[in-house]
């Protein structure tokens, strides 16, 4: 099995990066290049860690997803396989 990881994004908490980093952006985006596996840093940022908790729920070992309310919203424009989406890793 071939697994497509990007191991460290920051979010938009971090210096010197865009606002729309937001949680439900990156997957969104990652999922539209092929990216199966998203690893986050900065969630020691009290603010994130509050978002990552409120927006992504458990999926495999170890990995999140975004909760369906999430991402019904904003996967719309990109034509997604549901059965597949992009999983997130909470890494520093």
């Amino acid at each position: 099995m071939r697994i497509i990881a990007d191991f460290h994004i920051h979010s938009r908490y971090s210096r010197a990066t865009s606002k729309e980093m937001e949680v439900e952006t990156l997957a969104k985006w990652a999922g539209w290049k092929g990216i199966d596996i998203l690893g986050t840093g900065d969630f020691t940022h009290p603010a994130y860690f509050s978002e990552l908790k409120e927006k992504l729920e458990p999926a495999e070992a170890g990995l999140l997803k975004l909760k369906r309310s999430n991402d019904q919203v904003r996967f719309n424009d990109f034509p997604l396989d549901p059965q597949s989406p992009t999983r997130v890793s909470i890494s520093s």
